[in-house]
């Protein structure tokens, strides 16, 4: 081992250069291997439980409110793939879905980012779900073909809204008008709904200016309650003074002046819709939000005048009453006064017979001047029905059923003076008054056909006939009797008579004496004529001659 070690000695120091003596061999030095406690593989462990932490404190960070919103049904939703969208921004995710205790609703749960929670989670905000509809207004949600559904939001200003909540009732169909859409909502009353519908729209002067975005029953159960919305600036048309009108399908008149049909658009007709305008042009103050309307059936009716209060009064009817209606005109000559607003059958038991009782408002303004004249005449009285009808109905003023379509058999009731009428008693101080009637035409003609029908019945056509019957054999008789006594004298004359008209012809032929001897007669006066014209002629050239006598005829003799 020593030679080993000198060897390798010598082998270490043959570098050195050469040696002279050999040097000696120095002891080594050991000194003890001491492991590291720390190393760089530590590093990348640690790199990452840093950025994990960073990660989850930033999302600790972005990570806002749980909320939970009611749907019917989770169709199209997922857990972590369904995002919420606030003007197509991702501001949240579904994070679970459960049924509701109840069983009537789904539970969506969703996870919301920190940024925007605070306008999210305030009281009005709406959450539906957006997927592909077809609506009046158009086609909706085309793009979640690609991409899937989602829910949005739509929230309300700051200033209307107070408090948080997390609890939200979803809406199963997207709304018409969003929050902060620059317009103003107005109410609309009408009888009945009609072909209107939400996204149905509003037209002014024919151009679409808002839609209908929804109704409700009045909770009197009398009226529907239509919330429309008029998008600014074209709000500002709707005043005090403005009139909305139903602008659904078609209007059709049909009067003397022909057949006229209108209509606002191919949509209105399909969709239905609304139109309004204003009577007064001088009226620009805007009307306030949630103001009332209310909705006429035409264009006509809308811009018509107000006609004040309407007064009821009633018909009695002793015929029949078909083919008038409710709503029918009360015309007075070409103008329409009031409309039938009911038709019952009532039993007059005094004289133990049927009749129809109808009823209807008149309206005291229409009758324009007249109205305010006899006001002004009779100012001690307070009821306009007593003061505008009772003199009116002295005068002969009468109520009669007319036809107003031969096409449809509808019937109208007409207001005019009767002045052969008998007077009747009429009370003006009975509510509703009751006007005094007299039969239509239709049923004056028919009560004369009954009268003419009758005085037929009446006819003694038997007696007639026999006695006809009598007449005819003794016409008979006598013409049997002509024929077997007087036919055959009858034929002796007009033989005689033959015979005689015979000779005339000869007597009047050419060739005989008769005609020679009066074509001679006749010459012979041609002549005498003619001597005396020559005579006539001679005594006016010659007057002198009735008194001297006719000259000697005086010869010359030539040479």
């Amino acid at each position: 081992m020593k030679d080993s070690q000198n060897g390798s000695a010598t082998n270490a120091g043959y570098d050195a250069g050469p040696v002279d003596m050999p040097q000696p061999v120095q002891t080594p030095h050991v000194r003890p291997y001491k492991s590291t406690r720390w190393s760089w593989i530590w590093l990348v462990p640690l790199v990452a439980a840093l950025v994990g932490l960073s990660l989850v404190v930033r999302s600790w960070m972005h990570i806002g409110p749980t909320i939970t919103i009611s749907f019917e049904s989770a169709d199209g939703l997922e857990v972590g793939q369904t995002k919420v969208r606030f003007k197509d921004v991702v501001v949240g995710s579904v994070s679970d879905l459960r049924v509701a205790p109840d069983r009537k609703n789904v539970l969506v749960s969703v996870q919301l980012e920190r940024e925007g929670s605070d306008y999210i989670t305030r009281q009005g905000t709406r959450f539906w779900v957006v997927r592909p509809r077809l609506g009046i207004s158009g086609v909706s949600g085309l793009g979640t073909l690609l991409s899937g559904a989602y829910i949005a939001v739509d929230t309300r200003p700051e200033h209307e809204t107070e408090g948080h909540v997390y609890d939200f009732k979803g809406l199963e169909t997207p709304p018409e008008i969003t929050s902060g859409r620059p317009g103003t909502r107005y109410t609309i009353s009408s009888s009945d709904l009609g072909s209107l519908d939400i996204g149905s729209p509003v037209y002014y002067r024919r151009i679409s200016v808002g839609q209908v975005i929804g109704y409700a029953l009045d909770p009197s159960g009398e009226h529907v309650n239509i919330q429309i919305f008029i998008d600014a600036p074209n709000d500002k048309f709707v005043t005090t003074s403005t009139r909305f009108w139903n602008a659904s399908g078609f209007n059709v008149d049909l009067s003397a002046s022909g057949l006229k049909v209108q209509t606002e658009s191919l949509v209105s007709v399909v969709a239905g819709g609304l139109a309004f305008d204003t009577i007064d042009l001088a009226d620009r103050q805007q009307a306030k939000a949630d103001t009332r309307f209310d909705l006429a059936s035409s264009r006509k009716e809308a811009l018509a005048e107000p006609d004040g209060t309407p007064f009821p009064i009633e018909f009695h009817f002793y015929q029949s009453v078909r083919g008038l209606q409710v709503g029918a005109p009360i015309d007075f000559r070409g103008l329409e006064l009031g409309n039938v607003v009911d038709i019952d059958l009532e039993l007059d038991r005094t004289n133990k017979q049927f009749f129809a009782r109808v009823r209807a408002d008149l309206y005291p303004r229409r009758f324009g001047a007249l109205h305010d004249r006899l006001i002004e005449l009779n100012t001690e009285h307070k009821n306009p029905a007593k003061v505008l009808v009772a003199p009116l109905v002295q005068h002969g003023l009468r109520s009669q059923l007319r036809t107003g379509n031969l096409l449809t058999g509808q019937q109208y009731i007409a207001l005019d003076f009767f002045p052969d009428t008998e007077q009747v008693a009429f009370d003006a101080d009975q509510v509703p008054l009751v006007l005094p009637t007299v039969p239509g035409s239709f049923d004056r003609i028919q009560q004369q056909v009954t009268s003419i029908v009758a005085k037929v019945d009446a006819i003694p056509f038997e007696e007639i006939a026999l006695e006809l019957k009598n007449t005819l054999s003794a016409t008979t008789a006598l013409l049997k009797r002509l024929d077997t006594q007087a036919t055959p004298q009858i034929t002796q004359a007009l033989k005689a008579a033959e015979q005689t008209l015979r000779r005339i012809d000869k007597l009047l032929a050419p060739d005989s004496a008769l005609t020679g001897n009066i074509e001679g007669s006749l010459r012979e006066i041609g002549q005498a004529a003619k001597s005396l014209r020559a005579l006539a002629d001679y005594l006016q050239a010659n007057p002198s001659t009735l008194l001297r006598g006719r000259p000697a005829d005086t010869f010359k003799v030539s040479p």
